[in-house]
Formats: C-alpha cells, structure tokens, sequence
C-alpha cells in the first residue's frame, strides 16, 4: 500500500467527510495505521545503520548486547541481518525511554545524504602489501591514461567523414545478424558468457551447475580440455578472463577466474582441468568477478556486503583489501580500462566507483529503482560508465559531470547484462612487465605533430544488453539508440558479449543453452 495514497487528502468513493472523520477516530484503525507507519519507519533506519560485515564482529556485537550470538542452522548474512533487528529494536527503545541521544540519532538519519555518509565513513589502515599495490595500480593507470589522452588528441583530427565511415561499416553488419545456432551447454541455467580476448576464438560458459566449459568459435564444438570441475560446489555466477590470457601457457598460468555460491574464487588454465589456485575469504555468494587490466589484480562481488581486491602477484594469491560500502549485496564489479577505478553494483539500487590508487569513493551512481545488476566501463572515452539494472533499464553516467547524461528503456524486464563491444587495440596496446607497469611508453609525439596518425578503433561504437524478456539488443554509444533486436527462444537471456572481432554476439540463456549471433 502506497502511503501517499492513504493520506489525509484521498477517500474511498462514496464515504462522506463525516464518517470518514468518525472512522478516523476508530481505536483499531488508529493502531493499524500506526503500526504500518512504524514498519515503515524501522526500514528507513535498518537501512541507514552502520552494521558490521566480519563474522567475528557481529558476533561480539550480538554479545554486547546481550544477544545470542548464533541461533540455529543460522548462516553469517541471516546472523547479520539479526544483528540489524536488533539494532533498530535497541534504537526504538532509546527513543520511547527519552533518551535524547537516541533522538538526535534518529533525526540526523532524516537529514541529506552527504551529512549521513559523513557520519557512517571511516578507515581501516591498510598493510604494506596493499600499499604497494596501490603504488603499482598509480603507476600503471598514469601510463595508461596519458596514451589514452594522447589518442585521443591525434584523432580529434580525423576528418569526420572518415570516423562516419568507421561507424557506419561498424554496424552495417547487424542487420544482417541472426541466430546461428544454439547449443545445450549445462542442465541448469547458463549465468555467463565470455569470448576469449584479442581472437575470440573461444567462448567460455559458466552455470549454475557449478562448470566452467570452453567452446570453439564459430563451429560451437567443445574445447579439448572443456569441462573444469572440482573448483566450485554450488552455482557459478562470475566469470572472467585475464587480459593476457593465450593458449599455449603453462599450467600454471592464470586465464580464467569464476566466482561461486559457495563463496569462493577460483583461478583456472587453459591447460588444466582443475583450479590453479583458490581464493577464498568471502562469508557469502559471490556474484561477480572481473581481472585488473595489468592482469596482477582480481576483484569479486560477494553476497556478504563487501568486495573484495585480490594481488596475484606471488605464487599463492591473496586478499589485499575488503571494501565495504553498500547497504546490502554487492552484485558486480568492473575495472576502469587506465586500472583506476573499480565499479561497483549492488542489490541496493546503488552503484558506486572506488579510487583504486587512494582508496576513497569517486562517485555514487544513485538514480536506479532496483537493484543494479550489471557494470561496464566505455574501453576508449576514459569517462562513461553504463549499469544495467532490475528497473528495466540502463543508465549511461557521466564521471565529469558526476551524473547520469541519458537512460535507455532497454527491456520489458530486468537487464542481466551489459557489454560495449571491445575489439582491436583500447589504448596503443602498451607492452605490460610483469610488475604492472608499462614500457616502451613512447609519449615524445605531442599534439602538434601532426604525422601522428593513429589507426581508427570501433572499440566502444556499441553495447549489448541482455534481459529477462528474452532479447537481445544492441546499441549505438553515440547517441545511445537501437540498432538491432535479436530475439531469443529459451526464455530469461541472463548474459551477453561481443567477441573481440565484431563477427559474433554470445548470449547465455536459462533454459540451459548458450547462443551464437551472426551474419551469414
């Protein structure tokens, strides 16, 4: 029930103003309409408290108190959401008991946003490992973002007749696009698809099932080493491959990353049917997992309210840092192409972006009506970010403006997924050592020369969404409107990518298949 609709200006039709006034002064309404006005109130603030996020921490909490600090068959996010009850129980009781402390908490809730985020941000000193993390990411993103800003000088240049061209043979193909076969890739639902980098030779399923599975493009036959198993004991829901990865490596090697129910991370190899290392540390689900474009960093997306930054510089990966910051799950994640910054999404209908090099907030995406679901950074502007969201929609944000510049009503349903479309090379493809860092960064060309020519990319000209209707879609990155429909047959689409090449759209589906889009 809406309460703007039971306010003092509505009446049901046919009730005059007299027995309206008489009803109004029934006991049994009166508590009714109080006891609706307190749930309402309880959620505003269970939503605005500060709850710990470690196990650890809300046990004692619990113990302060004077709470049990387990019930039974009690998981760590229920312990916390108990904790939170409490809390708002033990706030109420304060107030009824005129405590004027607990007054001035409540009504500095109801204040704006800034003055509460103010009050609920603090800092945890970090440890020399992440330290020197941050220092490498500093120096990686710099190099990064000063080729990236040099490109973008040198083809501020291009006549744009020619940058009409690129955009106009960029996406001639799609309409042509069809459905060029569907293949049955789990016996539940497929939760993500991803081509391989640079070829998008193969394509790689994760499933509720728990397996990870390789297929050849564009023939859709499996890969010889194609079902990795023994990571994972619960659903996937986070799949991602390393920047570098190429087949030929050693076993040890790192080209894919997946993220479990169970709660773990595990590191795959092309070459090895079971996990190169295990990551373990998150209390719940995680949802989402995506490599650093130095590839010597992972983040994941967990259930527990937290995401997390993982170093896979030395031979046994850890966690360097746990990022708390949202009210409820944290969903995705995604990387800046300089490395900056990592984006964040959240089943508080809250993305938000984290300065990676000091640690702090950059900005809140706040303007969805659900939860957000999907993340992606434009690979080649350096300053658009677009979340797809359970609204139906997707919010294209401007991160100079520090606002959303335009909202596309993509589906009838929740958006699952969205992907721009990444092919040739992002920012001059910079060799990359293996500290991070990158050499032969020959930035002497400035833009008064003018031989400078630099070689046209489509990379970002268009994204993919995916959604629960069942479609596929595709969209320009210019002026954000429709180009192609591609409709489905398996019900919900729960994920979608571009390959590298621009010659194939993959889509994973609920009803257990995974598609592959094309001209024929």
């Amino acid at each position: 029930m809406d309460l703007d609709e039971a306010g003092p200006s509505s009446r049901p039709a046919g009730v005059s103003l007299d027995e309206l006034a008489t009803s109004s002064h029934d006991p049994s309404q009166s508590r009714s309409h109080a006891a609706l006005l307190r749930v309402f109130e309880d959620r505003k603030v269970s939503r605005s408290l500060a709850v710990p996020t470690a196990d650890h921490a809300v046990r004692q909490k619990l113990r302060d108190l004077g709470e049990p600090q387990t019930c039974f068959a009690e998981a760590n996010v229920d312990r916390r959401e108990r904790l939170r009850d409490v809390l708002v129980k033990e706030r109420q009781r304060r107030i009824e008991a005129g405590d004027v402390e607990g007054e001035e908490d409540v009504r500095s809730e109801g204040s704006d946003g800034e003055e509460e985020e103010q009050d609920e941000e603090f800092f945890t000193e970090g440890t020399d490992e992440l330290l020197e993390a941050r220092r490498d990411i500093a120096w990686y993103s710099l190099a990064r973002a000063k080729k990236r800003i040099h490109r973008q000088r040198c083809e501020a240049k291009v006549p744009l007749e020619e940058l009409v061209g690129l955009r106009n043979r960029t996406y001639e193909p799609f309409k042509h696009f069809t459905s060029l076969g569907s293949q049955p890739a789990s016996d539940r639902p497929i939760s993500q698809v991803r081509f391989s980098p640079c070829t998008g030779s193969l394509l790689a399923t994760a499933s509720w099932s728990g397996q990870l599975k390789l297929w050849s493009v564009p023939s859709c036959s499996p890969h010889p080493h194609r079902d990795y198993r023994g990571g994972h004991t619960d659903k996937i829901g986070g799949l991602a491959w390393h920047p570098q990865a190429t087949q030929g490596q050693s076993a040890a090697s790192v080209n894919l990353a997946t993220g479990g129910a169970e709660g773990n991370v595990c590191l795959w190899s092309l070459d090895k049917d079971t996990p190169v290392a295990t990551l373990k540390g998150h209390e719940a689900r995680v949802a989402r997992v995506a490599f650093h474009p130095s590839g010597n960093y992972a983040a994941s997306a967990s259930f527990d309210g937290t995401w997390r930054l993982w170093s896979l510089n030395s031979p046994s990966p850890s966690s360097i840092l746990m990022q708390e910051g949202h009210s409820r799950e944290v969903y995705t994640v995604d990387f800046h192409p300089d490395g900056s910054l990592l984006g964040s999404g959240g089943l508080d209908a809250l993305g938000r972006l984290w300065d990676l090099r000091t640690g702090r907030a950059a900005m809140v995406l706040d303007g969805h009506a659900r939860e957000v679901l999907a993340l992606d950074f434009h690979p080649m502007s350096g300053h658009h970010v677009v979340t797809a969201s359970g609204d139906d929609t997707v919010k294209v944000w401007d991160m100079r403006a520090l606002k959303s510049i335009y909202t596309i009503p993509a589906h009838t349903s929740s958006v699952a997924d969205v992907r721009f479309f990444r092919g040739g090379s992002a920012v001059g493809g910079a060799k990359v050592n293996g500290a991070g860092k990158e050499e032969d960064m020959d930035t002497s060309h400035d833009v008064a020369d003018s031989s400078s020519q630099p070689q046209l990319s489509a990379s970002g000209l268009y994204l993919c969404t995916a959604g629960y209707d069942g479609l596929v879609k595709v969209w320009s990155s210019d002026d954000w409107q429709l180009l192609r429909t591609l409709s489905g047959d398996n019900g919900k689409v729960m994920s979608v990518d571009a390959s590298p090449t621009g010659e194939h759209l993959a889509s994973g589906e609920w009803g257990r298949t995974f598609k592959l889009w094309g001209a024929l």
